[in-house]
């Protein structure tokens, strides 16, 4: 078994992950794939670290000693890690797997009706620029002469509407002042 993890481990050093291994392992193991996942990956983490770290076979005794690994697993990872350290060092150094992404978080403050709403998001750069273009697009669109003539028809529209409101209040007003119901 520890065998077929260093293979699957070095497989994936030289070529990088495949998720549908880690399945067949776990079919095989009768465990989780997300079992199998982590233990390739923290063996592919002890081989790459140990290989940039050029440590010699004693300094590697020592590490994977404190891991709690049977003899028989430590010789097996030995002769692993001998066999292939030069190989895994020129590969870590190249590798594009300890690339992370980064996560932007921001928050959103939105008003609707005057009630105040603040909103936490997250997304990765990809994603903000996409928002970013997109909502730079409606602000361009909002600034076109056609939206400007809907924006001045609606708000003269609003304000036409007001005007008659204000001019009816004013008018049922004085009918009633001079009726003498309205002080």
């Amino acid at each position: 078994m520890v065998r077929e993890f260093c293979k699957i481990s070095m497989e994936f050093i030289r070529k990088g992950e495949k998720p549908k291994v880690y399945q067949g392992a776990a079919q095989k193991l009768q465990v989780d794939a997300e079992t199998v996942k982590n233990g390739v990956e923290g063996l592919m983490y002890l081989l790459t670290e140990s290989s940039k770290l050029m440590l010699n076979e004693i300094d590697f005794q020592d590490s994977i000693m404190t891991l709690g690994f049977s003899t028989e697993m430590q010789q097996t990872l030995l002769q692993l890690y001998l066999q292939n350290r030069r190989e895994i060092r020129t590969l870590a150094s190249r590798s594009l797997r300890r690339q992370t992404t980064p996560n932007i978080l921001f928050k959103l403050h939105t008003e609707d009706s005057g009630i105040r709403e603040t909103h936490v998001l997250q997304t990765d750069p990809v994603n903000l620029v996409h928002l970013t273009k997109v909502l730079d697009e409606a602000l361009q669109e909002i600034k076109s002469p056609y939206c400007r003539r809907i924006k001045l028809q609606v708000d003269a529209e609003t304000v036409k509407n007001g005007v008659e409101g204000l001019m009816y209040l004013l008018t049922e007003s004085s009918k009633l002042m001079m009726q003498g119901i309205f002080l």
